[in-house]
This record gives C-alpha cells, sequence and structure tokens, in this order.
C-alpha cells in the first residue's frame, strides 16, 4: 500500500476502495465551468484525466457506479476478501503511464510471474512453461523434445513482432494515433511469419506449424482466444497471443504479473493522479445523455455543460447516450463490432490451493504463475459451438490465477484466492437464465479444473460467478465484453475506433479505441493528446 504521507489528495481512492462518492453536491458540479466531461471512471478515463487536468483543463470525472475503476477495482465478495471482479493480472500496463503519472511512488509494485503458464494433461503428464528461456527448454526438452527447435522458432516469431511493432521508448506504435497499414508493413518488412500472426493465422494454425506434439499445442491454445469469441481454429486468433505479449511492463517484454493489494489499485493510483493534478472525481453520479458540444445530461435531469465530452464507456453505450446526435455513419461502424462476450469469471475463496495430480502439492512453483486447464482440440471445437448455440459445454477452458501466494494482504490467514477466467459461456441460454443456471456454471468451472486435482471439492469455501450479463450490470460493459469489442486483426490497428468521433467534441478513450483492450492505460493518454493537439 503507499504509504500515508504519499503527495496525493487528502483521501487517498484505497483508503476507502475507491468509493469516492460526490466531493460536492451536484448542483455545485453544475454550477462550475468545465472544460472537459470525462464519462465513466475506468482506468483510460482516469489516466485521460490526470493528462488534461496537468495540462491546465478544467476536468470532471462522472462515474455512475459507487467506486472507480470499473472492470479493474477491488470489491470483497467474501468478507475480509478483496478481488477485482473481471482484471487479474498486470502485463500491457504501458511504461509510460507508469512513469508518467508517478505511480512507483504512488506505491505501485508488482511480483512479475517468471513461474510462468502451467499445464497439466488427463494422462498425468503437465509441462511449465517458464518465462525464463534456459529452464522452459528444459521442460521442453523433457516433455516433447523434437519440438525444441520448433518452439523457439514459434517464441521468435513474437519477440520479432514486438521488437517491430512495439520497441522500447517512442517508436512504440501503441503510442498516439493508430499506424496506417502501410506503417506496420514497413515495419514488418519481409518477414512473412509475423505477417500470418498479425492477420491471418488461427491459434491452431500457429502452433501447428511450430509444434508436433499435441499436448503442447494445446497448452497454448487458450492463449488466442482469451477474452475473444471466436475459435482457436478460427482466422486471426493467433493476433490475440500477440496482442497479449507484446508487454514491457518493468521493462521485461511480454511479462505478466501480480499487482500488491490486487488489480483495482492501478485504478486507485491513476484516481489520486487525477485528482493531485486537479481533476474532479465524483462517483454515484450517472450520465443519461451527451450533448455533442454542450456537455451532458444526468439520469437525475441535471445539465453540467463543457465543450468537451469524452466517453470511457464502451462504444454502444457511448451510442445510447448519445441518441439522435450520432452520425450515422460513425454508428454503422460502431455496431458493426460485435460485443458479446463468451467469458465467465470465478472469484474462488480456497481453504488451501489446488493439489494437481501431475505434480503434486499446495504450494509447489506452478501456484506463483498461470494455470490452464486444458482442453483438447474436439473439446475446443464442440465448446464454442455449444456457447453459440445457447448451451453450456461439457468442459470449460480455464485460466487460473493466485494472488494470495504472491500477496498475503488480501486474504485472512490461512485462506486463498482463485481467480478464474474461463469460457465458452453463452451470453443468453437458449433454456433457463444465467440466475437459473448459475449453479450449474459454478460446478461446471470448478469441475473442469478439478478433474486435473485432488483436493478441489475441499478446498472450496465460496464462488461468486459473474457471466456475461453480469459483468454488464455490474461493470457496465454492454454484452458483458471485457475489451470493449472484439480484438481480432479486423478490429484492430488503423480499423480499431479512433478516439476522435465526427461529433463535435466528443472523445473516446476506453478499451474500444487504439491500442484495444487489456489494463493499459495508454487508450486514455491517446484520447488526452487527441484532444489537446485539436485545442491548439
Amino acid at each position: 500500500m503507499p504509504p500515508e504521507s504519499s503527495p496525493t489528495a487528502a483521501v487517498l481512492t484505497y483508503q476507502v476502495m475507491g468509493k469516492l462518492g460526490l466531493p460536492v453536491p451536484v448542483g455545485e458540479l453544475a454550477a462550475k465551468s468545465w472544460d472537459a466531461i470525462i464519462v465513466g471512471a475506468g482506468h483510460n478515463g482516469l489516466a485521460c484525466a490526470t493528462y488534461l487536468a496537468r495540462a491546465g483543463k478544467r476536468v470532471l470525472v462522472l462515474e455512475s457506479r459507487e467506486r472507480v475503476g470499473g472492470a479493474c477495482t477491488i470489491e470483497e465478495p467474501f468478507p475480509g476478501v478483496r478481488m477485482s471482479p473481471c482484471a487479474y493480472l498486470a502485463g500491457l500496463l504501458h511504461p509510460l503511464i507508469v512513469e508518467e503519472l508517478s505511480l512507483l511512488a504512488r506505491g505501485f509494485d508488482w511480483t512479475p510471474a517468471v513461474n510462468g503458464l502451467f499445464v497439466p494433461f488427463l494422462d498425468g503428464s503437465s509441462i511449465q512453461l517458464w518465462d525464463d528461456d534456459d529452464r522452459c527448454e528444459a521442460e521442453i526438452r523433457g516433455f516433447a523434445p523434437r519440438d525444441l527447435g520448433g518452439w523457439r522458432a514459434m517464441s521468435d516469431v513474437i519477440r520479432r513482432l514486438r521488437n517491430a511493432l512495439r520497441p522500447a521508448g517512442g517508436r512504440d506504435l501503441w503510442i498516439g494515433d493508430a499506424p496506417s497499414d502501410d506503417e506496420i508493413d514497413q515495419r514488418l518488412g519481409s518477414d512473412v511469419e509475423a505477417r500470418h500472426v498479425l492477420y491471418d493465422w488461427s491459434m491452431a494454425e500457429f502452433v501447428e506449424h511450430y509444434l508436433t506434439d499435441e499436448r503442447l499445442q494445446i497448452a497454448y491454445l487458450g492463449q488466442g482466444v482469451i477474452g475473444t469469441n471466436a475459435s482457436p481454429f478460427d482466422a486471426g486468433t493467433a493476433s490475440i497471443r500477440f496482442h497479449h505479449s507484446s508487454g514491457r511492463l518493468g521493462g521485461m517484454p511480454g511479462m505478466w504479473g501480480y499487482v500488491k493489494g490486487g488489480m483495482g489499485m492501478v485504478s486507485f493510483y491513476l484516481s489520486d493522479a487525477a485528482r493531485e493534478a486537479g481533476a474532479v472525481v465524483a462517483t454515484g453520479v450517472p450520465v443519461a445523455r451527451i450533448i455533442p458540444g454542450e456537455g451532458v445530461l444526468l439520469a437525475a435531469g441535471e445539465k453540467i455543460t463543457a465543450p468537451i465530452v469524452i466517453s470511457n464507456a464502451d462504444p454502444r453505450r457511448a451510442l445510447e447516450m448519445l441518441g439522435d446526435a450520432v452520425e450515422p455513419a460513425w454508428r454503422e461502424r460502431v455496431e458493426a463490432v460485435p460485443i458479446e462476450g463468451c467469458t465467465v469469471k470465478l472469484n474462488v475463496l480456497l481453504s488451501e490451493l489446488p493439489n494437481f495430480t501431475s505434480r503434486p502439492g499446495t504450494l509447489e512453483p506452478h501456484h506463483y504463475g498461470q494455470i490452464n486447464a486444458p482442453l483438447t482440440k474436439s473439446e475446443w471445437k464442440a465448446g464454442f459451438a455449444a456457447a453459440r448455440k445457447g448451451e453450456l459445454p461439457d468442459q470449460l477452458w480455464c485460466e487460473i490465477y493466485f494472488q494470495s501466494v504472491h500477496d498475503a494482504t488480501v486474504v485472512p490467514a490461512g485462506q486463498h484466492t482463485m481467480s478464474v477466467f474461463a469460457q465458452y459461456v453463452p451470453y443468453a441460454f437458449a433454456h433457463g437464465s444465467w440466475e437459473s443456471r448459475r449453479n450449474e456454471v459454478r460446478q461446471l468451472a470448478l469441475h473442469s479444473i478439478g478433474r486435473f486435482c485432488s483436493n478441489m471439492r475441499d478446498a472450496v469455501i465460496d464462488a461468486q460467478v459473474l457471466g456475461p450479463p453480469d459483468i454488464e450490470e455490474k461493470v457496465g460493459l454492454t454484452g458483458g465484453h471485457i475489451f470493449q469489442g472484439e480484438c481480432l486483426p479486423q478490429y484492430m490497428w488503423s480499423r480499431r475506433l479512433s478516439a476522435r468521433t465526427p461529433m463535435p467534441g466528443v472523445y473516446l478513450c476506453g478499451a474500444c479505441t487504439h491500442p484495444g483492450g487489456s489494463v493499459i492505460g495508454i487508450n486514455g493518454r491517446n484520447a488526452a493528446m487527441a484532444v489537446l493537439r485539436d485545442l491548439q
């Protein structure tokens, strides 16, 4: 946690768990003169507010929910247990955000998950794909020795893409407006494999191009569909693997890790930065309408004026708030981006960590990284098809994280947290509803993990289940899509929504904009820079 003397607002955001409330009555906010209003206090909105306020702009951030952070916040799903409802690991948080907004000085601390990805199999084998190349190669040499060269080549194409498109420093193509296709082409040169990964390979094609052992192939398949309503056999899903491997947090290329206190601390630090810079953040204030060039109309009826409104809400919500003011071609572009989620998030309280039968023990090296409960190729295909028909699959692919292993402050002594990110599930069931089938989903997810463990049934104390409609209601993300719309190639780079819109004075700053979804923060910075350039 940050020191009490941290040079931020009088009450630090984490001290009230993001529940900032109203700094003054709404009438007083409406009577003030504002340069910009930001609708939504997600991490990108808070980053945007900070940059604008530092530039001398009078900024008001309005959040409809009681706490800041959106999908990246901290709640208490069980007594004495603090977890983020959606976000779970940091990896794509942009180094510029960390540096320029002084996150380290505010208390930001993270533990890199150097133990990598552990994948058990039903035949009793398993593999730990360490983030250290030497240790990972040793695992592969003992697991699938014929694939060692292919694994090196597969890792190398990701490195080449990252170095070409996202080099350290100011040439990172995530900074600023999205690059044109020509700019990307110039960066990639004659690298045919890199082009396939970025534009057209499915995740299945990607792994099959480099690896021959089917277990090793399926160990990686889920990394191409994280939060994506597509099968790993669908074109373009390999690009999802690159997107999530392209970070440079802490100067560690491709690394992910655990934020001390939980992922919501990122939003809380950004909230402190914004308020310290002079922005006003108000929670529990829903916006009903965005009036281009004039400001916003609150759900309670008050109008707050500002020449600029920046929406941190997803683009479908922005359409709703803009109403008849939407430019028709822009509406068509927004509505063309798929935004129906297919993931279920489980926040689980455990009496002990899972004991995986392939590598027994309840506090082993694999518990410090991330764990996948894999699917066979036929299970992947059947599962995706079932969810598309409004049905539950026989098994879920599950990605699993244990925050409490790295940070005991989030849970009572002797207990552990388990975050489970699983797919595929339907947004709407063909038969029944999420309320009537929630326990069935809970049992399915825990069974999908438990078939690799000896103690899952006894270890679970409680579990919170958040399907796509729950994420939609709790966080405000249309369709429960955690990235505000698909991140497949046809919706990325210059084809992703811009911070600028055709409506005068209206901008976007969320994950729907370049460079896409995850806890990044650069989306908010990009929007702020666009606003400031347009004001010159």
